[in-house]
């Protein structure tokens, strides 16, 4: 099973990137293997439908997101494709999947940041 985790950076002691739609990368954690692949986020300079976008991308690889912040459309996004949520997370990477395991992060039931936040960071 794959988590997803947006960081700053492509490794596993990368920051954790506090945005969703617009984190600099997603780092696929598989919790079997223990093996991380890494994909830059190609929507962080989209002038629209970040979130959407980058929450499709997500989907298609992982069942478990584990980020930051989560705006309204990303969540939306992912709740309808079945993903759990998972937000509130910092630290690297590594810490952050982790925390996860541990169950000590908040699954995600609502957004918790303003659409197009992330433009700004």
């Amino acid at each position: 099973m794959n988590v997803c985790v947006t960081a700053l950076g492509p490794m596993e002691n990368s920051e954790v990137d506090p945005r969703f739609g617009r984190c600099a990368y997603f780092v696929f954690f598989n919790l079997h293997t223990r093996a991380v692949e890494a994909v830059k986020n190609p929507n962080v300079e989209a002038s629209g439908g970040a979130g959407i976008q980058s929450a499709q991308l997500v989907a298609s690889r992982a069942a478990i997101v584990v980020t930051g912040h989560l705006g309204p459309n990303a969540f939306k996004t992912l709740n309808a494709a079945g993903i759990s949520m998972f937000s509130g997370a910092t630290g690297t990477v590594k810490e952050a999947v982790a925390a996860y395991e541990a169950g000590k992060l908040a699954r995600a039931t609502a957004p918790d940041s303003a659409s197009k936040s992330g433009i700004a960071s």
